[in-house]
C-alpha cells in the first residue's frame, strides 16, 4: 500500500492554471488518498489531473500519461476522480474530488472519450461555459 511521509517540510506546488482546474467541487473522497505513484515520472502531479483505481486492490494512482495526452486506461482499472489541487510526486497526498466541474483548458491533459463516456462518471470537463460531455 502506498504511504506519504507528512512530517516533511512544505513546499509550494502550482502553477497558473493549476487554481482554476477545479471549477465547482460538489463532492470528494473524505480525507483523500495516498497515491501510488510508481511509474509517474512528473516531479508535480498538476490539479485536474485524473486518478484511478486499481479495482482488485483498491490502490488510487494517476492516470498514465503519453506525451501530452492521457494513455489508454489499464486494465484491470477504473476512473476515480480528478485531482483537486497540485502535488508533489514524492509526497503523494491527493485530495480526490469525484463529482464536479474541470475547466479542461487549465487541467493538465484533455479528457479522452473514455472519460467522456464513462457511466459511472460524476465529473464534468467543460470550457468557456460549453459543456465537453
Amino acid at each position: 500500500m502506498p504511504e506519504v511521509n507528512l512530517k516533511n517540510e512544505s513546499v509550494r506546488v502550482g502553477g497558473s492554471k493549476s487554481d482554476v482546474a477545479i471549477t465547482h467541487k460538489t463532492a470528494d473522497i473524505p480525507g483523500g488518498r495516498t497515491l501510488d505513484t510508481a511509474g509517474f515520472t512528473a516531479e508535480v502531479i498538476e490539479s485536474g489531473h485524473v486518478i484511478i483505481r486499481e479495482t482488485t486492490t483498491d490502490v488510487y494512482k494517476p492516470m498514465p500519461v503519453t506525451g501530452d495526452t492521457y494513455a489508454a486506461l489499464p486494465e484491470g482499472h477504473e476512473f476515480a476522480g480528478v485531482l483537486d489541487g497540485s502535488i508533489l510526486t514524492a509526497k503523494p497526498a491527493a485530495a480526490i474530488m469525484v463529482e464536479g466541474t474541470v475547466n479542461n483548458l487549465a487541467s493538465p491533459y484533455p479528457p479522452t472519450d473514455a472519460m467522456l463516456d464513462w457511466p459511472r462518471w460524476g465529473i464534468v470537463f467543460i470550457h468557456d461555459n460549453v459543456q465537453e460531455a
